[in-house]
């Protein structure tokens, strides 16, 4: 009887060591390591959207900018040095907000747990608590993504555009493992958020051959766009919110939006004008629906070429890689 219980005991450890250094994601990966990891976290982005709500949309995309980029790895969150210009410093990666709000949140549990919890892991539970607060839909994130070591400006050469049409938008997720589905469903977090002129002249002005303005744009909201953005003046630092209607909420009126051809930006609209995206637009716009497929969109998300087990490394300051 003592041996099968030392063999038992064995058995368990073994298997705990497994999940614990050993490759999947898990929940709770942190609950005997450092159970107060997803607590620090949450009070960081907490104190952060207190002060400025717009935070938390910046928190929500620089999940997906990490996660598009060499897989959710943190290796957004690393500095450039003079030898290398890294993925910060990319054109698509310089209006993100939210880098201090992670660096907050690393101190605060370096103070308690030392060397324990990746910056990958808390840029994703980050996101999580900034969907929480301002959609009210909450999920569980799997945890125990270990840290990136190379970060570079020339890996976002292929990132999604705001210029990209349904199918390139389609092409890009499916390469990262998402579906055409997951794809309309996780850009309803452009209900949230700002764009500079640069990102939408292009549907005001010379659109193409027979039209000087994107027809499938609302023509009261392409005058006020314009006014806003003049011809002379495209490359302005104006920003606009990606949704007039309800701009600090993350919500699917993103989809009622485009319905109504009041979507901003082309990667937006050509949801709704594409046949192939069509039906997914209609669905969304029922909050319900969305709301569902959201929260899921999110996790599958947040497993993008994740590195695990002995892969990669715990970095003790987000910005830099450790040596």
């Amino acid at each position: 009887m003592a041996s099968a219980q030392v063999l038992l005991v064995a058995l368990l450890l073994s298997i705990s060591i497994f999940y614990a250094e050993g490759g999947a994601l898990q929940y709770g990966f942190y609950g005997t390591s450092c159970p107060s990891a997803e607590g620090l976290v949450n009070s960081a982005v907490t104190a952060a959207i207190n002060d400025n709500k717009r935070t938390a949309a910046g928190l929500i995309r620089l999940l997906f900018h990490d996660c598009f980029v060499e897989g959710c790895d943190a290796s957004i969150l690393i500095d450039s040095t003079d030898g290398n210009t890294a993925e910060k410093d990319a054109t698509p990666n310089l209006t993100i907000q939210g880098f201090d709000v992670i660096d907050s949140a690393k101190a605060s549990i370096e103070a308690v747990c030392p060397g324990i919890v990746s910056c990958a892991d808390i840029v994703a539970l980050a996101a999580r608590d900034s969907v929480r607060q301002l959609a009210g839909i909450s999920y569980q994130v799997e945890t125990g993504r270990r840290d990136g070591t190379v970060s570079l400006s020339s890996a976002l050469s292929d990132f999604p555009s705001p210029l990209s049409d349904a199918q390139t938008l389609t092409q890009n997720f499916n390469a990262k493992g998402l579906s055409l589905e997951q794809m309309v469903v996780l850009s309803g977090a452009h209900s949230i958020g700002k764009a500079h002129c640069g990102a939408f002249s292009n549907r005001l002005y010379n659109f193409d051959s027979t039209s000087n303005t994107d027809p499938s744009l609302d023509s009261s909201y392409a005058a006020n766009l314009k006014a806003m953005c003049p011809e002379s003046n495209t490359n302005n630092e104006t920003v606009t919110d990606l949704d007039l209607i309800t701009p600090t909420t993350l919500d699917s009126q993103y989809y009622s939006n485009l319905i109504n051809n009041r979507g901003l930006l082309t990667s937006d609209q050509t949801l709704y004008t594409s046949s192939s995206t069509q039906q997914q637009v209609i669905l969304n716009a029922n909050s319900y629906w969305w709301e569902d497929q959201f929260s899921d969109a999110m996790q599958a998300m947040g497993r993008i070429g994740v590195k695990t087990g002995s892969d990669g490394q715990i970095r003790q300051y987000c910005r830099v890689v450790k040596a």
